[in-house]
């Protein structure tokens, strides 16, 4: 599956959000060189307790730009958000895997299609079923069998449904399905969703999310 990123990288961002510390490490030198030329001859502080000093502004500072470079992360990449993601169900096209579950679709037929039928594709793009459906229809579940009836085997499997009246088709489109969302996942500089199968789609791809209740009717 071919995954389009609609997240940027987060450089710029982090960049500018390093602005404050820059500032912040050279109010400190400059204090630090006043506490120098103002120490007391007679009983300066020792060098070693400068570098402390030092060391321990330059930890906070790594520290802060860190958490900052994070936020910046977070709030690119939705992961905050998608957490909560996780046990729905995401409506999603281009196909799921079937794994002996009824899978949930949800046809959008053209307007004024007197006749709609179901097109069911392998991993291969084979045509393994094709059904009619009502043209009202907006929800339909599929129970995994071909047009003889038999159980398909597990696998890969996308739909689509035609539009005809009087004979003559209207319009062919993908149907999308509903399928649960397993994990949420950072990479290559987009955010993922895991699908059942081993299947992975960019969270800019899901058009609808719901809760796992139930299945629509057939």
């Amino acid at each position: 599956m071919e995954i389009a990123s609609t997240f940027g990288s987060f450089g710029s961002s982090a960049s500018a959000t390093g602005a404050p510390e820059q500032s912040d490490f050279v109010t400190f030198l400059r204090m630090l060189t006043t506490q120098m030329q103002n120490q007391d001859p007679l009983n300066p502080q020792s060098a070693s307790d400068f570098a402390v000093q030092l060391a321990t502004f330059a930890g906070v500072e790594q520290q802060t730009f860190t958490n900052q470079l994070l936020s910046s992360m977070l709030g690119q990449t939705g992961l905050a958000e998608l957490g909560g993601w996780v046990g729905m169900e995401a409506r999603i096209y281009g196909g799921v895997h079937f794994d002996g579950t009824p899978i949930a679709l949800t046809p959008d037929p053209a307007l004024g299609a007197e006749a709609v039928t179901l097109i069911v594709r392998d991993a291969e793009g084979r045509i393994v079923d094709s059904r009619p459906l009502d043209p009202e229809a907006q929800s339909y579940r599929w129970d995994g069998r071909d047009s003889e009836g038999a159980q398909l085997p597990p696998g890969r499997y996308s739909f689509e449904i035609d539009s005809t009246v009087e004979g003559e088709t209207l319009d062919t489109q993908p149907v999308a399905a509903y399928v649960p969302i397993l994990e949420a996942r950072y990479e290559n500089g987009m955010t993922l969703l895991a699908l059942p199968g081993g299947l992975y789609v960019d969270s800019a791809q899901v058009t609808g999310l719901r809760r796992p209740d139930s299945l629509p009717a057939a």
